[in-house]
C-alpha cells in the first residue's frame, strides 16, 4: 500500500467516546473506573533511553492523560538498537521532543510536557513543581539518579527506579524487590551506598520498588568493523557534554528486548499500583 495515500485519512472527532474507544482494549482489562483514574494520572518519566523511551511509550498506550517526558540528550545513532524514538531522519533531534510528539500521536487527548534538560539538583525544583504523582527513575548517572531518589523519598513522591539494564542478554532474570534488598547488581549496589552514606537512608526498608537484573553482567566484545581506528562519532551534531562515547572506558553492549522489558515493568508497575488502589476503594464502600 502506498502510505502517502493513507496521510490525510479523515480521523474520528476527538470525544469522550472516542477516547474510550482508543483504550477498550484496556478497559475490558482493567474496568471503567480504573480508565477514568488512569485517564487523569499524572506520571514524569525522566531520562528516556533504552529504558525510559519504553515506559513512556507503554504508559501512553495503558491510557495516562498527563506525562512529562525529561531528558537532556539528543537522539544518537548508536540509539537505534534498544531507544523507541530512534529511527532514521531523527538523528541529532532532542529524545523528549521526538518522544513527546510521539506520545502526542498515540494519544491527541493527552497532555504531554517536554523538558528537554538534565535532571539535577540546579533544577530538580522547576520539575518536581510539575507535581507528578508518579515518577519513572530511568537515569543511569548515579548523581542524578540518588539525587532523585532522596528527594522522592523526602517529599512522598512515588517512584519506581531500576538497576543496571546494560550488559545483560535474559529478561527472565529480572526481579522486583524493595531498592534496599535489590541483589546481585552493580548499579544498584552503587546506588544504595551513596542513599546510605550522602542522604541517610536505613539499612532496610527504603520504601522504593526497584526492578534489576541477578545476571552476571556480559563483558563487552571487542568488534573489528572499525579496523583499529577506535569509536568515531557519525551523528550530526557531534557529541555532547554531558554524555560522551569518547572519554568512557568502558561501553556496555545492550539489548532491546532487556532494556524495553525494563521499561515495560515500569510502566506495569504504575498501572498496577493505580488498578489496586481503586479496587481496594471500591471494596471499602
Amino acid at each position: 500500500m502506498d502510505t502517502t495515500q493513507t496521510e490525510n485519512l479523515p480521523q474520528p472527532p476527538e470525544t469522550e467516546y472516542v477516547l474510550h474507544r482508543r483504550f477498550d482494549r484496556m478497559g475490558r482489562l482493567v474496568g471503567d473506573e480504573v480508565m477514568k483514574r488512569l485517564f487523569n494520572t499524572h506520571v514524569m518519566v525522566i531520562g528516556l533511553g533504552g529504558v525510559g523511551s519504553w515506559a513512556a511509550e507503554s504508559l501512553a498506550r495503558s491510557g495516562v492523560g498527563k506525562i512529562t517526558v525529561v531528558d537532556f540528550d539528543e537522539i544518537c545513532i548508536t540509539n537505534a538498537n534498544r531507544q523507541m524514538h530512534a529511527l532514521q531522519g531523527l538523528v541529532g533531534k532532542k529524545k523528549a521532543e521526538v518522544m513527546g510528539e510521539r506520545l502526542r500521536k498515540i494519544n491527541p487527548q493527552n497532555t504531554v510536557k517536554v523538558i528537554p534538560e538534565f535532571y539535577n539538583e540546579a533544577n530538580s525544583e522547576m520539575m518536581l513543581s510539575h507535581k507528578p504523582d508518579y515518577i519513572v527513575d530511568a537515569i543511569d548517572n548515579l548523581t542524578a539518579k540518588t539525587h532523585l531518589l532522596a528527594t522522592c523519598r523526602a517529599r512522598g513522591i512515588k517512584v519506581v527506579t531500576t538497576g543496571g539494564t546494560a550488559a545483560k542478554m535474559d529478561p527472565l532474570r529480572i526481579k522486583k524487590a524493595d531498592l534496599s534488598a535489590t541483589h546481585g547488581d552493580p548499579m544498584a549496589s552503587q546506588v544504595r551506598k551513596i542513599l546510605r552514606q550522602k542522604f541517610d537512608f536505613p539499612e532496610k526498608n527504603f520504601g522504593i520498588p526497584c526492578f534489576f537484573s541477578d545476571e552476571t553482567p556480559i563483558q563487552p566484545v571487542e568488534l573489528k568493523y572499525d579496523h583499529g581506528q577506535g569509536f568515531k562519532c557519525v551523528c550530526p551534531k557531534g557529541q555532547n557534554d554531558l554524555h560522551n562515547c569518547d572519554s568512557r572506558n568502558v561501553i556496555w553492549g545492550t539489548a532491546s528486548f532487556v532494556t524495553g522489558a525494563f521499561g515495560l515493568h515500569l510502566a506495569s508497575h504504575i498501572v498496577q499500583e493505580i488498578h489496586a488502589q481503586v479496587w481496594g476503594e471500591a471494596e471499602k464502600k
